[in-house]
């Protein structure tokens, strides 16, 4: 784990000393480039990227102006190791060799596309959103008689119209009941049908009756005039507002002029939450493929089609390395069954053979470990084993293969970014459509193979910070009796 004390601050030394050594005139020299190609970007929204030496993406972020954002993490003055702690220190200090950035039309759109770019590439540094978390949307069921409203994560393909991604859940749920007060829809899960007779019989909610419903469920409203409110609604989302917004500023200033301040607090504050529907992108170009449920049965029939299996796969395995700069190199191996996780499955690798930064050594070790067992039907065999990575890690592991008595079964990799699909039948790549439900449950597997890695990573990092014998301690040291030592959980498997 790297501590607070391996840098500190030094003006003549451009801001920083590393281990108590000033940084190398060449570094000094790129650090100065990069200063000089952030005063020419430009003080518009959009979205960063840091690069090292090799082109990879480091780090992905947003901002109101580049120029300036982009600015605060170089200048000599900026302390980032207490403001934005170690990893993000030492990647400017000694990491980032080139900024590249992408213009948006505004800072909700840099949000969508920073949100849409750190799940597609998973840089190294960002922390948050890599996760399958996805942005509010607001969904009408016009399959049904009278369309229901809701806000889900998790919308669904047919049968609605979608209206965004929204930034804030928050502010979505905060002008949710501003809009029914002038649509008045319904937002229960009740099944309405028109032909229903027994709907006479039915007594409305009190949405009813403080007029934030029609009640189509008591049949207070026909069919065509509920409809007729819901296109409105409609018309109302796709323009953002803006004539009920001016509608109610007007008001506004009215109630302010005969000195009604109280009324026209309460409208501003109801302008504030119409405002925040325009802090959304649109669900025709921004729309999050993670966000719709995929059967895990359709993700493995699809599989089978894919890679042209005579069934499909039960039994997927996924393999994926982690280390900082070379150091403390773990590899994990996640297991899935019926396209689920099989905690009891998981393995942990702690890298052993392997040098320093060498992944493709590393994939070798972890495959030829894992199955020099269970090739021999000493442990459950897999259908199917997915790397994290390209063509170079996919050819290690079919390495390791080569060196036991037995082939591998279905052997793949998938690559970032693009999401590429590589395997050994084919020279080319794969490339699915973003919302196949085969590519899905592979990024699935991927996606918790890299976080198990990454867990595995920082408990070796922290055991060497704090001695290779020493336990991870909480707390203040002396604060608390010791603990008796419990045994690990199913998703923390002892270390193979």
């Amino acid at each position: 784990m790297i501590g607070p004390h391996r840098f500190q601050y030094d003006a003549t030394a451009w801001g920083y000393k590393y281990l108590g050594k000033p940084m190398s005139e060449l570094r000094i020299n790129i650090l100065e480039k990069l200063r000089q190609k952030i005063a020419e970007l430009p003080a518009e929204p959009g979205v960063y990227l840091f690069k090292d030496s090799s082109e990879r993406v480091l780090y992905v972020g947003k901002a109101k102006s580049l120029r300036h954002r982009v600015a605060s993490y170089f200048q000599p003055s900026a302390d980032l190791l207490t403001t934005r702690g170690p990893d993000i220190d030492r990647m400017i200090a000694e990491l980032v060799y080139d900024i590249d950035y992408i213009i948006c039309p505004s800072e909700v759109d840099a949000l969508l596309r920073e949100n849409r770019l750190i799940k597609d590439i998973q840089p190294r540094f960002n922390e948050a959103l890599k996760d399958d978390k996805t942005f509010p949307y607001l969904q009408i069921f016009t399959s049904e008689d009278f369309p229901r409203v809701e806000i889900t994560r998790q919308p669904m393909r047919k049968g609605v119209k979608l209206f965004g991604p929204f930034v804030s859940s928050f502010e979505l749920r905060q002008a949710l009941p501003l809009m029914q007060r002038v649509f008045r829809f319904r937002t229960c899960k009740l099944d309405i049908e028109e032909g229903d007779e027994k709907r006479r019989y039915f007594r409305p909610c009190i949405l009813h009756a403080i007029k934030q419903c029609t009640a189509p469920c008591g049949a207070r409203i026909s069919r065509t005039d509920y409809r007729r409110d819901i296109a409105n609604l409609e018309r109302f989302l796709r323009s953002k507002g803006g004539d009920v917004a001016r509608r109610m500023r007007q008001e506004m200033a009215e109630m302010a002029t005969a000195l009604n301040f109280e009324k026209a607090a309460v409208i501003r504050d109801q302008l504030k939450a119409l405002d925040s529907l325009q802090r959304r992108g649109l669900a025709t170009e921004d729309l999050q493929p993670e966000a719709f449920f995929v059967d895990p049965a359709a993700g493995m029939q699809r599989l089978g089609e894919v890679l042209d299996l005579p069934n499909p796969p039960r039994v997927i395995e996924g393999i994926d390395i982690a280390h900082l700069g070379g150091e403390e190199t773990a590899g994990s191996l996640v297991c899935f069954i019926d396209g689920r996780p099989f905690k009891h499955g998981y393995r942990r690798f702690r890298i052993r053979t392997a040098g320093p930064a060498d992944d493709y050594a590393a994939i070798r070790e972890v495959v030829t470990r894992r199955y020099q067992r269970a090739g021999l039907a000493e442990e459950l065999y897999p259908d199917l084993i997915l790397i994290d990575g390209g063509k170079g890690q996919l050819a290690s592991a079919k390495d390791a293969f080569n060196t036991l008595p037995f082939g591998p079964p279905a052997l793949m990799s998938i690559a970032k970014r693009e999401e590429l699909l590589y395997t050994l039948t084919r020279d080319e790549p794969i490339k699915l459509p973003r919302n196949d439900a085969g590519l899905r449950l592979l990024m699935t597997i991927r996606d918790e193979a890299h976080r198990f890695a990454q867990a595995y990573h920082h408990v070796l990092r922290r055991q060497k910070t704090l001695g290779q014998d020493e336990p991870v301690k909480r707390g203040i040291p002396g604060s608390a009796k010791p603990r008796r030592k419990k045994a690990a959980p199913p998703d923390v498997p002892p270390e193979e």
